[in-house]
């Protein structure tokens, strides 16, 4: 693990770059990889530290308990650290809380009665080393979906233009999976082996396909571990020796030409002297997650851009989406104990052991069959945590429903508000409408039916708007069913599914969207943003292999047009 600690030493920086990337999370860490590779000198800029071994020693557990829901655990990281955000997630690991933010150092706002919980990392990878590894295609359902249902925009490309990208990352990270026949949505990828479903996994299986045979319930698609602890992308653009990296690089501003409009680099502060450096390059590519990248398009305003970058049809921040959340919890008394890690797939000795099973989305995919727009698909676990032999075995699934994009749902800068370093805070404005409501409540619906029908204890069925159950956790004492309630509704709000999208999106026409079809900026031709900040919907799946397969197509176009100097002007139609 000794390149882990290349990007520790100072490296040269004053100098002029072919092209500079912020962050380096899924997005820009695909970039780096790219670009290197087609011969473009690249600095990339992350604000957080990079880690060492010492942050991957494998945790020492005890003895396996009965299931819980940490809730000691999480009490106590809420009140006495400076994570009490972050330790709000729902899908909690306090082996896993290194990776995240120091919310007093990263502060956001909201509306008091819109919530919202932003669950991010700053470190070198981002995201790559705290998200649940599942990788899945996004298909025609997604980039068509306005065109099937009249809501928002389509994307400016279909997914026979996206195919041959999201094979491309695939083969780079490597991507556990099945073919699953008669599975059209998500569609099948290219993978390095099978998924696995253990035997409690195979069994849910056959009574809910049975029982509703337009249900298919398939492994988990999930990434193989990285065990040199370097995202994949990031080693390989190492090895090129065309890849610079600053760390500790808190950008505060792009900069840009006051004649022409174009970006010209970056400001960032040093996170530990707080000094203000500057870099130039001929291209900047914003990776820094979707609030964040918005955050810094805003802040960026200059005599030319007096409402921020890019932004001078108003839509920098706008139609911000999530994913409504539906959790049901139980356990099985018929199958005591756990499941241990299966040998099909590479296990992490400090993530242990990933898989679990899907269920894709099955609503209003042949017309509009529901009485609400878009669907839902689920997420789940069945007897892979471990509990006493004599316990029963866990079972948990959520069901993250697509939200509609919505003018209303922004980003702004808080006029209060500022980070550690003096940069404006974001303020998130995102509220679930009636169609969020009407979804969820279907949900609900599916989740207490296929618990039932598979024969498992309900300990808890609960939502972005409450709990639905009428008891929750039987064993629980009544103290300790109160604590939850609360815990709960603290936790299952909106962000909690970390699929954060929008604010930037692409589209055919520069007056209702922000970037063109490979994430080129309409207003700034040299910027492109490549997260989930660029997605003009959202979907069902989670967005890391679309962001990874999005910025692999916007940086195959920008190393063609930066060798042919085409930088200058936005592209209308894009042809790769």
């Amino acid at each position: 693990m000794s390149n882990l600690h290349q990007a520790n030493a100072s490296p040269n920086i004053d100098r002029h770059f072919d092209a500079v990337v912020i962050g380096s999370g899924p997005a820009g860490s695909t970039a780096v990889r790219e670009l290197t590779a087609a011969g473009m000198d690249v600095l990339l800029l992350e604000a957080g530290r990079e880690l060492t071994a010492k942050d991957f020693t494998p945790p020492v557990y005890g003895k396996p308990k009965p299931m819980g829901m940490d809730i000691m655990t999480r009490a106590k990281r809420m009140l006495g650290s400076r994570q009490f955000n972050q330790a709000r997630r729902s899908f909690y690991s306090d082996s896993s809380s290194r990776f995240l933010v120091d919310d007093l150092a990263n502060p956001y706002t909201y509306p008091l009665d819109a919530p919202y919980l932003w669950v991010r990392s700053r470190l070198l990878g981002g995201r790559m080393h705290a998200y649940g590894r599942v990788l899945q295609r996004m298909s025609d359902v997604d980039f068509k979906a306005a065109s099937l249902d009249g809501v928002g925009i389509d994307w400016p490309f279909e997914y026979a233009d996206l195919a041959p990208y999201y094979e491309r990352v695939e083969e780079l990270v490597g991507v556990y999976g099945d073919a699953d026949p008669g599975v059209k949505h998500p569609p099948a990828g290219k993978y390095v082996g099978p998924g696995h479903l253990n035997e409690m996994e195979q069994e849910f299986k056959r009574v809910v396909e049975s029982r509703w045979p337009e249900r298919h319930v398939i492994s988990w698609r999930f990434q193989a571990p990285f065990l040199d602890r370097v995202p994949p992308g990031i080693r390989e653009a190492r090895r090129t020796g065309r890849l610079t990296i600053r760390t500790g690089a808190v950008v505060s501003r792009i900069t840009t030409n006051s004649r022409t409009g174009l970006a010209t680099g970056a400001v960032f502060i040093d996170a530990r002297t707080r000094r203000e450096h500057r870099v130039t390059g001929d291209v900047v590519i914003l990776c820094a997650s979707a609030i964040e990248s918005v955050r810094l398009l805003l802040n960026s305003g200059s005599s030319r851009h007096p409402g921020g970058l890019a932004n001078s049809n108003g839509l920098v921040g706008r139609y911000l989406m999530e994913q409504s959340m539906t959790l049901g919890f139980g356990d099985d008394a018929r199958r005591p104990g756990y499941f241990g890690p299966s040998s099909q797939c590479e296990e992490d000795p400090f993530y242990g052991n990933s898989g679990g099973f899907l269920i894709p989305r099955y609503q209003n995919l042949q017309g509009q069959t529901e009485a609400y727009k878009r669907g839902y698909s689920f997420q789940g676990l069945a007897g892979r945590v471990p509990v006493p032999e004599d316990s029963p075995a866990m079972f948990g699934f959520g069901a993250g429903g697509e939200m509609l994009p919505q003018y209303g749902n922004h980003v702004t800068l808080s006029r209060r508000v500022k980070d550690k370093w003096g940069i404006p805070a974001a303020h998130i404005v995102c509220r679930p409408d009636d169609n969020d409501r009407t979804m969820v409540a279907a949900a609900v619906r599916d989740v207490t039916e296929m618990m039932r029908v598979g024969g498992y204890r309900t300990n808890f069925v609960a939502s972005t708007f409450g709990v639905h159950s009428k008891r929750v956790w039987p064993d629980f004492n009544p103290a300790q069913r109160a604590m939850f309630r609360i815990g709960i509704r603290m936790s299952l709000m909106m962000g909690v599914s970390i699929h954060e999208a929008g604010g930037a999106r692409m589209g055919h026409d520069p007056a209702t969207s922000v970037l063109n079809g490979v994430a080129q900026a309409w207003d700034v031709p040299n910027l492109f943003v490549t997260d989930a900040a660029s997605f003009p919907t959202g979907s069902t799946e989670g967005p890391a292999l679309t962001i990874m397969a999005v910025t692999a197509r916007a940086c195959d176009y920008i190393a063609r047009a930066h060798a042919a100097g085409e930088l200058t002007r936005p592209t209308q139609d894009v042809v790769l």
